[in-house]
């Protein structure tokens, strides 16, 4: 993949404040300014009360930004901080949201009236994330990054364009981080890139799965987070005419557990199933359905996670050269199968896409091809030298090709072992995630319950719905109506954190509805991998129509 050179190397950093049937067999589950704040709400017809947006209550922040070219850019924006946006909130500090606006670029004046709203959420590993302490844009707390810890330190690594690394290009994020990484191991801030290009930035908190309170009850478990960030949206839309930027032309963005909540909010609009979350909330009485969404390495599909790992990474041993239980691997794969076949997904030159024909599906869509744009892009010299260190990559007429079991191998250690998601030992973020109560964690899927008890045992009454309101695959599966109909959706070809079918199933899925999809793996790209955020920033102008203009 080609790259622009960094002019210099303040490069952006830090990320904004950043299926439908069950696998048979028992395996699956039918499946403001400084201190200040606006208020937050309202009704269909527009906002009132507490939860009107109050456009005076706001900073006016001058800062540099460098975009993905790396060209440095003066912007002045109006910044607008720690807005609860639901009445009832359970803990502000995580329900509250911020708002960038640039008013001038380089020192010519910008009109956002019209300009598409990047709602970037900062959600890792299913975590609580707060944007309340921000300073300005793009100031919630990052992690993961390469390195370990905050995104901010991150060390760079070569650049394909200069070095042909027989491994990953980039280190990668930490599982569970949000932060992303671009080509050259420097990290990545939509939030920024969206204002330095003339849209408005909203970057909503929303609550985890590890928050407890004093009496050991656990309020951020599923499912909170996407409730929180729903509300959140349903604020900037009951706001539209005082909330600057087009409340029609919301485009949310994500990564790793934040981009399966993207997706989910892609998939999920005005989805009546939220209606008493969000009413328990006080959110406003306005849609939920966002415009776009952008999706990187999303994390879901989770009652099927477990069996998806396992047909994709099974035969990958873990980083400590051991293998993992065969057994487990090979029954968890096995019931993929089913899994695979009750989606009824069909592509172009493949008929019904199978757990039998599912490897060569990705091989052909997605891993040659981008093999050879990453291959295409280097310089003869580091062409010669890459394939050279990877005999299985024949090249020939431009074109890269190969087998799947040769990709794995290439791949090499998987980073989790088995199951992947629902551990037996209920050790798991997952786990953690469809808590309840008191209770920390708990089996979400019947295989994991009756392995670890009763053949018999049955999940608790409450999961199954829980599971559903989880997973955008569910409301895709049910074709719902409000679901956005643009996706930008980005996956590494070495991010062993889920199966990468997760990512070819959610894309085939959406494609199978007539739906735009701009689906793309970044080869030897790790978790948390974004290599194209200025291709980004040009998808949104271009599915919302977007002309931007200066200010009169």
């Amino acid at each position: 993949m080609k790259h622009r050179a960094v002019k210099r190397r303040s490069v952006v950093l830090g990320i904004g404040a950043t299926a439908g049937v069950a696998a048979a067999g028992g395996f699956a589950l039918s499946a403001q300014a400084s201190g200040e704040s606006g208020g937050s709400g309202a009704k269909a017809s527009g906002a009132s009360g507490a939860l009107t947006f109050d456009k005076d209550a706001y900073t006016e922040l001058t800062t540099t930004i460098t975009d993905a070219a790396g060209d440095e850019h003066e912007v002045k924006y109006h910044f607008y901080k720690a807005i609860t946006y639901v009445t009832k909130p359970v803990d502000e500090k995580y329900q509250s949201l911020n708002v960038s606006v640039p008013v001038e670029i380089d020192g010519k004046a910008v009109d956002a009236t019209g300009a598409p709203i990047l709602l970037a959420n900062s959600v890792g590993g299913y975590m609580p994330s707060s944007v309340a302490e921000a300073t300005g844009v793009g100031g919630g707390e990052m992690t993961g990054g390469p390195g370990g810890g905050a995104a901010g330190g991150a060390s760079a690594s070569a650049s394909p364009s200069t070095s042909a690394s027989a491994s990953s290009g980039t280190g990668g994020v930490q599982s569970g981080g949000n932060a992303m990484v671009d080509a050259q191991g420097e990290m990545v801030n939509l939030g920024k890139l969206a204002l330095v290009t003339g849209y408005v930035v909203v970057e909503p908190g929303a609550r985890g799965r590890t928050l407890v309170d004093s009496d050991g009850t656990y309020y951020g478990t599923a499912p909170a987070a996407i409730v929180d960030l729903k509300a959140a949206v349903r604020y900037v839309r009951a706001n539209k005419g005082r909330i600057p930027g087009n409340t029609d032309r919301i485009v949310s963005s994500g990564t790793s557990a934040g981009g399966a909540l993207s997706a989910l909010l892609g998939a999920s609009g005005d989805s009546p199933l939220y209606d008493k979350y969000l009413k328990e909330l006080g959110a406003a009485d306005a849609s939920d359905a966002v415009f776009a969404s952008g999706d990187w390495c999303p994390i879901t599909d989770l009652e099927h996670a477990d069996m998806a790992y396992e047909w994709n990474w099974g035969a990958n041993k873990l980083s400590s050269g051991s293998p993992v239980d065969r057994t487990v691997s090979k029954e968890l794969s096995t019931a993929f199968a089913d899994y695979q076949a009750s989606l009824k997904l069909r592509a172009k030159g493949f008929g019904t896409v199978t757990a039998r024909n599912l490897d060569e599906y990705l091989v052909k869509t997605y891993l040659e091809p981008s093999a050879t744009k990453y291959l295409a892009a280097l310089s003869d010299s580091a062409r010669a030298t890459y394939l050279a260190a990877n005999t299985f990559i024949t090249w020939s007429g431009g074109k890269a090709t190969f087998s799947w079991a040769d990709f794995l191998t290439h791949v090499g250690a998987r980073k989790k072992d088995t199951p992947a998601f629902d551990a037996f030992d209920l050790s798991s973020g997952e786990n953690n995630l469809f808590g309840t109560g008191t209770t920390k964690a708990r089996h979400f899927t019947l295989y994991s319950l009756r392995h670890e008890g009763s053949a018999s045992a049955r999940l608790p009454g409450d999961l199954p719905g829980k599971i559903d309101l989880m997973n955008p695959m569910h409301f895709i599966a049910k074709r719902n109506p409000a679901r956005s109909k643009h996706w930008w959706i980005r996956v590494g070809t070495k991010d062993s954190d889920t199966s990468l079918t997760v990512v070819g199933n959610l894309a085939l899925s959406l494609e199978n509805l007539g739906d735009d999809v701009d689906a793309f793996m970044y080869w030897d790209g790790a978790h948390g991998s974004n290599e194209d955020p200025a291709d980004f920033m040009a998808w949104i102008a271009k599915v919302t129509g977007y002309k931007k203009h200066s200010a009169k």
